[in-house]
């Protein structure tokens, strides 16, 4: 008997050790595959910044490229700046903020705090549906209405239009993810204390999640700063400086971009079409940096 138990026992352990043999197994040939993908997607986004840093860097770094326009500037002719493109990128994109961020937030906390019928299941479907439309018919729609249905022109404000379009999605659905995270007891806690729904939500949820709400944002603004469709079919652009929404032709990075991409053959313009897009990766990359950072310091975990 006692010969038995222990033949029964040692091919129990040989089987848990079989067992966990391929488990590590698989475990190892997972991870390998893994960090191989992560790899491959690594080559061309280096190869990307790289190329892009190494030919536009030597005009980003000078004075004038951050303090002038390009207004009277030959395609031949090297020299000029990008402020207007800079400044008509930070424009747009910062109206853009102020329209998509009040109705996206109040969106997610709409759906998470209050919708439990038929109009909460529509709306996170429209949500659903924004998401994944692209920019150009965005642009398109804003284009048939804006210019086709009431008359006006293709102005900045038009394009604006459209970022808000493709903005309030992203920062929807993160609000909205970052608002299930809060502690259901952060809640109740208040509710027992006889505090309101909405001053709780005011109080409570959104300061506890404003950290998470705000990396969402500026995530979803870097985002639309790199649009080219809308401002392409909805913003022509200008070599002069225009902060007027309203009225003329604005410039922005992205369509700066696409104006010199025609006469890139010529060494000038090919230099300012590489410093401009080195630029516009810069402020995208500094948003996301602003965003993680935030993130990272004030999570609701904490």
């Amino acid at each position: 008997m006692t010969s038995t138990t222990k033949s029964n026992g040692s091919g129990q352990g040989e089987a848990w050790v079989g067992v966990g043999g391929s488990r590590r197994a698989r475990n190892v040939l997972a991870t390998v595959v893994v960090w191989s993908a992560f790899g491959i997607a690594l080559v061309p986004l280096i190869s990307i910044i790289g190329t892009v840093f190494t030919k536009g860097i030597s005009v980003v770094a000078t004075s004038q490229w951050w303090s002038q326009n390009q207004r009277g500037m030959l395609a031949d002719v090297a020299g000029g700046g990008a402020w207007h493109a800079v400044q008509g990128t930070l424009l747009q994109g910062a109206v853009t903020a102020l329209i998509a961020l009040p109705i996206g937030v109040l969106t997610a906390v709409y759906l998470v705090e209050y919708g439990r019928g038929p109009l909460a299941r529509v709306i996170s479907f429209t949500v659903d549906i924004l998401t994944g439309v692209p920019s150009i018919v965005a642009a398109l729609f804003i284009y048939s209405l804006w210019v086709g249905l009431f008359g006006f022109g293709r102005v900045g404000f038009a394009v604006v239009l459209a970022l808000v379009l493709l903005m309030i999605p992203t920062v929807t659905r993160s609000t909205e993810e970052m608002l299930k995270l809060v502690p259901q007891e952060l809640r109740e806690a208040s509710y027992a204390l006889g505090v309101p729904t909405w001053v709780t939500v005011i109080r409570v949820v959104l300061r506890t999640a404003a950290s998470g709400i705000i990396t969402g944002a500026l995530l979803g603004l870097a985002r639309v700063m790199g649009e080219t469709a809308p401002l392409l079919i909805l913003g022509p652009y200008t070599k002069n400086f225009n902060l007027d929404l309203f009225d003329g032709n604005m410039a922005t990075l992205p369509t700066m971009i696409a104006f010199d991409r025609q006469n890139i053959a010529l060494e000038a313009t090919a230099a300012r079409l590489w410093a401009a897009a080195l630029t516009l990766i810069l402020l995208i990359l500094l948003l996301n940096v602003i965003g993680r950072a935030i993130g990272r310091w004030g999570a609701v975990k904490r």
